[in-house]
């Protein structure tokens, strides 16, 4: 049976709310894990910058292992559903595990393998979620169009989530206070973000219906032929580096300012206004987004959410010492638009990529595809943590000390050009980004067509444009 283009408000609520939990893990994990680790737990900055390192290269096995497994994976549930089921619980005690808030000030050593072990006991149990939840995008819906409304939904569950995972310090802090016990608050803030992420995948378990796959064939190539495969697509590659430069650049940002509020203007708790301010207007903007990207395309949308981050984060950098606190909270407030028309183009524009290569292959690899691209986005944002743990380590950065001039430096640097530079990567990658509706849909129809005529040699046109030539 045919799928309809058009989805059903339960399946799109079904779906987005699977996301809620996924961006409050990236939240809570990208923007307070280095924090957590140095001014809580005792790491040296440069010690929980390795830790984070080393539970993300984990991430380059278990993401693309997890998303060829879920290719081949047949259940009464489906494909991607059986791992939603089975995996709340994982996220669940791994989440509480990692956020129990030992003191290691007396063993860095000691402290560094407990943060290793638990962030890649934390990492598998999230890559088990999220991959199956990514690939289950283009199996949904193969409409052009309808992939952006689908993501609109979904990102309104995400900035959702981001805001939760956004009141980390100020949740912390009042559980330390009600609790008479400051180090309660990590803990119990810990196991109430893990029970979140995990209700929020059981609803889309329960509230949305895979396709019927039984009557495709299951993928037959080795794992190491199909991720060979998968790196072969040029397009793919194009875009997925263009993401991971996102997050990176997003993360450099996110993991630095609760150190920019709290050594720059003494009001660490004001972190929490500041990423409330910036998500407010991002979940504006996201169903904006989705309409001006029916207009100007998804690529222009992106390119102008990076061309947007990049005046916020240099005016932060170059005025924001100078003049105060206010400054910097209309500036996010102006971010905000740019983080809003960066949530949809890229989920919506890798479904298009995923389902030429089904139609061309005659084999579904939604799972391999969105395995590499987890290992990409958490790779990017461990890159980011890692090294801006890296960077204020060099700059001598005394944790809960008067901070020296370098290390003020530093923090502005990791908020204005590090990431600056690294939104403008992004804007170049996407220049020569070739597959638009119009693309798209010749080749989805011509393939169909090939099929029905038994025809599988067709000729294809070429997703990479021609040297001299200026694709839109």
């Amino acid at each position: 049976m045919a799928q309809s283009p058009h989805l059903s408000l339960r399946t799109k609520i079904g779906f987005g709310i699977g996301d809620l939990g996924g961006n409050l893990f990236f939240t809570a994990m990208g923007g307070y894990t280095l924090y957590y680790l140095t001014d809580n737990v005792g790491l040296s900055a440069a010690l929980a910058g390795a830790a984070i390192l080393v539970g993300k290269v984990w991430d380059a096995v278990n993401d693309p292992l997890m998303g060829y497994i879920t290719d081949r994976t047949r259940s009464r549930w489906g494909r991607r559903r059986p791992y939603f089921l089975f995996g709340a619980l994982p996220i669940l005690l791994t989440m509480g595990f990692f956020f129990m808030n030992p003191d290691f000030r007396g063993n860095q050593t000691l402290g560094f393998v407990w943060a290793t072990v638990a962030l890649l006991l934390l990492n598998t149990a999230f890559t088990a979620l999220n991959v199956p939840y990514g690939s289950l995008t283009p199996e949904l819906t193969k409409d052009y169009k309808e992939r952006s409304t689908l993501n609109g939904y979904r990102f309104v569950f995400a900035c959702v989530g981001t805001v939760v995972g956004s009141l980390t310090v100020l949740l912390v802090d009042l559980v330390g206070k009600a609790g008479g016990n400051p180090r309660l608050g990590f803990p119990v803030v810990g196991l109430l973000f893990g029970l979140i992420i995990a209700v929020t995948i059981l609803g889309t378990f329960f509230g949305v219906r895979e396709p019927d796959h039984s009557h495709e064939p299951r993928p037959t190539e080795k794992f190491f032929r199909t991720y060979l495969h998968v790196f072969k697509d040029g397009t793919y590659l194009r875009l997925a580096f263009t993401y991971m430069l996102h997050l990176t650049g997003l993360t450099f940002l996110q993991a630095i300012l609760v150190y920019y509020f709290k050594y720059m203007y003494g009001q660490e708790g004001m972190t929490t206004v500041a990423m409330l301010l910036l998500l407010v207007v991002a979940m504006a903007m996201i169903p904006v987004s989705v309409v001006v990207s029916k207009r100007i395309g998804k690529k222009g949308v992106y390119q102008i959410a990076f061309a947007i981050l990049i005046v916020a984060c240099m005016l932060i950098f170059a005025f924001g010492h100078i003049l105060g606190m206010t400054f910097t909270l209309v500036l996010m407030l102006f971010a905000g638009i740019g983080i809003g028309f960066a949530y949809v183009p890229p989920y919506a524009m890798l479904p298009d990529i995923v389902e030429v290569d089904a139609v061309r292959t005659g084999v579904r690899k939604e799972g391999s595809y969105y395995g590499m691209w987890t290992f990409f986005s958490t790779f990017g944002v461990a890159l980011a943590t890692s090294l801006a743990g890296v960077f204020l380590n060099w700059s001598g950065y005394v944790a809960g000390a008067v901070q020296n001039a370098q290390t003020l430096l530093m923090i502005r640097l990791i908020v204005g050009p590090i990431p600056s530079v690294i939104f403008l990567g992004a804007i170049l990658l996407l220049a020569r980004y070739p597959l638009d509706e119009k693309t798209y849909d010749a080749l989805v129809l011509e393939h169909a067509a090939a099929a029905m005529a038994h025809e599988p040699d067709a000729p294809e046109p070429a997703l990479e444009p021609e040297a001299g030539t200026d694709q839109q």
